[in-house]
């Protein structure tokens, strides 16, 4: 069984834990009115996203869309990011992969019915 599984990658939640830092300090500079740590903050969170970017590409973040079951865990890393993945705007930023022009759309899940 194949299912969505966004985000659950060391990729995404070290760039989600470097921009909230980079958030915190933006907002002591409001607080403080300091318009240089406001400008720092608004460095650590430039610098979250040039973080999760290098390991997406580096393979520890996963392509969108549907993946196995087998492939969930935060500590599997992707074997494909090397290729590039389809329809993926970081791979495509690095040169890698192709456009999703023939992208096939997820098929669709079965759920339970709601008891």
């Amino acid at each position: 069984m194949s299912l969505y599984d966004e985000g659950h990658t060391i990729a995404g939640w070290t760039g989600f834990g470097i921009a909230t830092v980079g958030g915190a300090v933006m907002g002591l500079g409001v607080c403080t009115a300091s318009l240089p740590v406001v400008g720092g903050g608004s460095g650590v969170v430039v610098l979250s996203v040039l973080v999760t970017w290098f390991l997406h590409l580096s393979g520890w973040g996963k392509p969108p869309g549907v993946r196995p079951w087998g492939e969930w865990g935060m500590r599997v890393r992707d074997v494909r990011a090397r290729e590039g993945h389809p329809g993926c705007v970081s791979c495509r930023l690095a040169g890698r992969g192709r456009r999703a022009s023939g992208v096939v759309p997820a098929e669709s899940i079965p759920l339970p019915p709601i008891e």
